[in-house]
């Protein structure tokens, strides 16, 4: 069975978000980029279904400028066989990021299709769902355990659900999307490094897999949170309540 994961690039977590002063968007200059955290947990997945032989190859998938290939390096390192890079100039919302996703596996024909739940920049978490849809695949989101059953081609999926944990049973082909307590992402080891400079990355454009890139989202402005106001010290509850009531407005 093939893998195939969806990685995408950011900028880093720990990084202090900036705002553009014209507020069109995030200031992504000189700032240090890295993989989305659920993506390097959908793709340690992968890499661990590889391991115990229940797949024989993972292919990680980015999408966006020439500098997204330094993230699929990562997904190299990390231990998976091949890249495939899809060159796109313009930011993708979820909807073309899906219809991209599909041609793809039209293409390559895999198994299990592993993405993150959502990436920490947009925060959209749609893209699992869409590509899921434009299959007609089964879907596991919010994933925190996978196990693959080889013999009757079935996944069975924890997800995490507001009331605890639901388990899914998933025919395969089937798409799952992961959070954040399903694994421990591995580091990329010096040696895998260096081997994954020789790893090969295929390239595409959206014009060569037929896919019309078009953006319904319009960003009007990119503000900063309001400022939070300091804490006081009350004297009472009496006084605690009266400012719950008439200043708070939450009682």
């Amino acid at each position: 069975m093939k893998i195939m994961v969806a990685v995408k690039r950011v900028v880093d977590y720990a990084v202090k978000i900036r705002i553009k002063p014209d507020k069109s968007g995030v200031e992504t200059q000189n700032v240090k980029m890295s993989m989305n955290p659920f993506c390097e947990i959908a793709l340690e997945e992968a890499l661990k279904i590889k391991e115990s032989g229940l797949a024989k190859e993972v292919v990680a998938v980015t999408m966006g400028p020439s500098n997204c290939v330094d993230t699929l390096r990562t997904g190299l390192a990390m231990g998976a066989d091949r890249g495939i890079h899809v060159e796109a100039a313009r930011d993708l919302v979820p909807l073309s990021v899906a219809k991209v996703l599909k041609k793809l596996v039209e293409v390559e024909n895999p198994g299990l299709l592993i993405l993150g739940k959502q990436a920490i920049d947009d925060d959209c978490n749609q893209t699992g769902q869409m590509i899921a849809a434009l299959l007609g695949w089964p879907q596991g989101t919010f994933a925190s355990k996978v196990v693959l059953d080889k013999e009757k081609q079935v996944a069975t999926v924890d997800r995490e659900v507001d009331g605890g944990l639901e388990t899914l049973c998933l025919d395969l082909p089937a798409v799952i999307t992961t959070d954040l307590r399903l694994n421990q992402p591995r580091y990329a080891t010096l040696p895998n490094i260096m081997k994954a400079k020789s790893k090969p990355i295929k390239k595409y454009t959206p014009e060569e897999l037929n896919v019309k890139i078009k953006s319904d989202l319009e960003v009007v402005q990119v503000t900063e949170p309001p400022k939070r106001k300091a804490g006081v010290i009350l004297s009472s509850v009496d006084e605690l309540i009266d400012k719950l009531k008439n200043e708070a407005h939450v009682i």
